[in-house]
C-alpha cells in the first residue's frame, strides 16, 4: 500500500507508516498516478507521454486509476512551471472503456489534434503551429447606416465575405482578420490565402477551412508535419496515438 500523506510504501498489515507516522485504513489502497519504468502498464489502460522540443520523449505518466486530474497546482499531472495552465486544468477519466479528457472549466482550454476533416462551430478556435486562431461566419451586409442625424460615416468600402478568420494574440487582442469571399481559405507559411512567414513549426501548405452550400464550416489538416488542434467544448474521447495540448504541454496518448 501508499501513505497517503507522504507516499511511502506500507507493508500489507501495517497500521501506521513507517516514514511519517500517518494511520493506515487498511480497506483504502488509493491509486495514483505513477511515472512509466518497465512494464507496468495495465491492459486496456492507457498512459501520457510528455513530447518536448524536436519530438523527443520527456516524462511518461501512467494512467491506472479510474480518474487522473492534471494541472498547474493541483491533481497527478502537475506542471507547476506552465503559466498557461489552470491551477485545476484537465480531468482524464475512463467512462465505457474508453478514456476521455474533461475540461475543468480552463481559461486556456483543452485541444486536440485532428486526423480526418472536423465540423467547427461558429467561433471555434483552433491552433496551428504557435497561432490560436478563430472562425466565425460573416453577418450579412446591411448596407451603409447614417447615424442619428442621418450623416454616413466615411470608410473603405466593404466587400461582400462568406466569412472571417480572425487571430487571437496574448492578452486576449485581437490581430489580423481575414475575410473571404470564397468558400476556402487555405492557411500555411507561403503561397495560402493567410500566411505566417514567420512561424517555423507551420508547414507550407498546412490547412484549410470549407464552407458547403448549407453554411457548415470544416476544418482540414493538409498532412501538416506538426498538426492542427481544436479546443474541444466540454469533453471527448481519446484514442491510441491521439496528441493533446495542455497550456503549452503536447502529451501523446498511448493504449495498451
Amino acid at each position: 500500500m501508499l501513505c497517503p500523506n507522504c507516499g511511502a510504501d506500507v507493508p500489507t498489515g501495517f497500521r501506521f507508516c513507517g516514514s511519517c507516522g500517518t494511520k493506515i485504513d487498511a480497506g483504502a489502497a488509493p491509486a495514483r498516478t505513477i511515472f512509466f519504468g518497465g512494464n507496468q502498464q495495465a491492459p486496456g489502460r492507457a498512459k501520457l507521454t510528455v513530447i518536448k522540443g524536436e519530438g523527443v520523449d520527456g516524462v511518461t505518466y501512467l494512467l491506472n486509476a479510474t480518474e487522473h486530474l492534471a494541472g498547474r497546482t493541483e491533481g497527478a499531472i502537475i506542471f507547476p512551471d506552465d503559466p498557461v495552465l489552470s491551477p485545476r486544468h484537465a480531468t482524464f477519466t475512463y467512462r465505457d472503456g474508453k478514456l476521455h479528457v474533461v475540461d475543468e472549466g480552463s481559461v486556456n482550454g483543452v485541444f486536440v489534434r485532428i486526423k480526418t476533416p472536423m465540423v467547427l462551430g461558429s467561433g471555434a478556435l483552433f491552433l496551428i503551429g504557435e497561432q490560436l486562431l478563430q472562425i466565425e461566419p460573416s453577418p450579412p451586409d446591411l448596407g451603409p447606416q447614417p447615424d442619428a442625424e442621418g450623416t454616413y460615416f466615411y470608410a473603405s468600402p466593404k466587400r461582400p465575405s462568406k466569412m472571417k478568420l480572425i487571430q487571437r494574440l496574448r492578452g486576449g487582442e485581437i490581430g489580423m482578420i481575414y475575410r473571404s469571399r470564397n468558400e476556402t481559405i487555405s492557411i500555411g507559411r507561403e503561397g495560402n490565402d493567410v500566411n505566417f512567414l514567420d512561424d517555423p513549426f507551420i508547414s507550407g501548405r498546412h490547412a484549410q477551412i470549407t464552407m458547403g452550400l448549407d453554411g457548415q464550416v470544416t476544418l482540414t489538416d493538409l498532412g501538416s508535419k506538426n498538426g492542427t488542434f481544436v479546443r474541444i467544448s466540454d469533453e471527448i474521447a481519446l484514442e491510441h496515438g491521439d496528441h493533446i495540448f495542455l497550456g503549452q504541454q503536447l502529451l501523446r496518448v498511448e493504449v495498451s
